[in-house]
């Protein structure tokens, strides 16, 4: 189960007051962040605990779960972490749901469903005034129901407050360009923004259809193991052309305008799910 230490005994304490003696499963463990997947006779919940400079983005992650309606969070604080404790959200990502069709077995319609949903999903948060900053492609959960919930808040802020000293930014591939320029230029704190949301958005979704990232590195010079910092400045001045590989030329095209589209001109989140949902499966 990786290593779950004394000092974090409480996390298990609160998991067990309401889901029973707990079976622990450890989901991921780096930079000072672990996840527990927690299974009792009473139900699933994820156990997240961070330590060191992960302490501080794990208590800004629960805060923002306990103000987000639909989900629920229990947190606390041990000498060197923050601990806390959520119901596991059970369902496939969209990048599994997507795998059928990236192997060439079918699975279309139901990857599109997904794409709506998630783009949905996206939508809501945004309605509530928030801008999630780090969508990726393991970052959606679809559930039997149809519904679509959204996971990893570390980096999320209500629109208008500025929860951190300095953005470096997420996931590279998926980060917009003017969102890598102000990481380059300044001034810090950077605020993620919802056209930026709306840019990951599509490049998660292009990267699910494609299991690719949706710039193509190499025809701009770098090699894959370029430097981060390479990469953003390339990003930032649009200097890395779009990927060929088309597989869904329907789907990629909508995506495409978005990912090439300047930031006042993105649709928002509901837009393109509008736009996907008209797609021909």
């Amino acid at each position: 189960m990786g290593e779950f230490t004394s000092e974090a005994a409480e996390a298990l304490k609160a998991a067990e007051a309401v889901y029973g003696p707990l079976e622990l499963e450890e989901i991921s463990n780096r930079r000072g962040s672990a996840v527990w997947k927690a299974t009792g006779p009473q139900g699933v919940a994820s156990i997240k605990l961070g330590t060191g400079e992960a302490a501080e983005v794990t208590a800004r992650e629960a805060s923002v779960l306990d103000r987000l309606p639909g989900y629920t969070v229990t947190a606390g604080r041990f000498d060197n972490g923050v601990w806390y404790v959520t119901p596991w959200l059970a369902g496939p990502s969209t990048w599994d749901v997507f795998r059928p069709m990236r192997k060439g077995d079918g699975g279309r319609p139901e990857a599109l469903a997904a794409a709506v949903g998630l783009c949905r999903a996206v939508a809501a948060l945004h309605a509530e005034g928030w801008v999630h900053g780090d969508l990726q492609p393991q970052h959606g959960i679809h559930s039997e129901d149809g519904t679509v919930r959204l996971l990893d808040f570390a980096w999320s802020r209500r629109v208008g407050i500025t929860p951190w000293t300095t953005f470096d930014g997420t996931m590279v591939h998926l980060t917009a360009p003017e969102l890598a320029a102000r990481i380059i230029t300044g001034p810090q704190p950077v605020d993620t923004t919802q056209a930026a949301d709306v840019y990951a958005l599509a490049g998660t979704l292009w990267t699910c259809v494609t299991g690719k990232w949706p710039l193509d590195y190499e025809a701009a010079g770098l090699g894959q193991r370029a430097p981060v910092e390479e990469m953003r400045k390339a990003i930032a001045t649009r200097a890395v052309p779009m990927s060929a590989v088309m597989p869904w030329p329907a789907l990629q095209a909508r995506l495409r305008y978005v990912l090439l589209a300047e930031p006042d001109d993105r649709p928002t989140a509901a837009q393109l799910a509008d736009l996907v949902q008209a797609v021909d499966a």
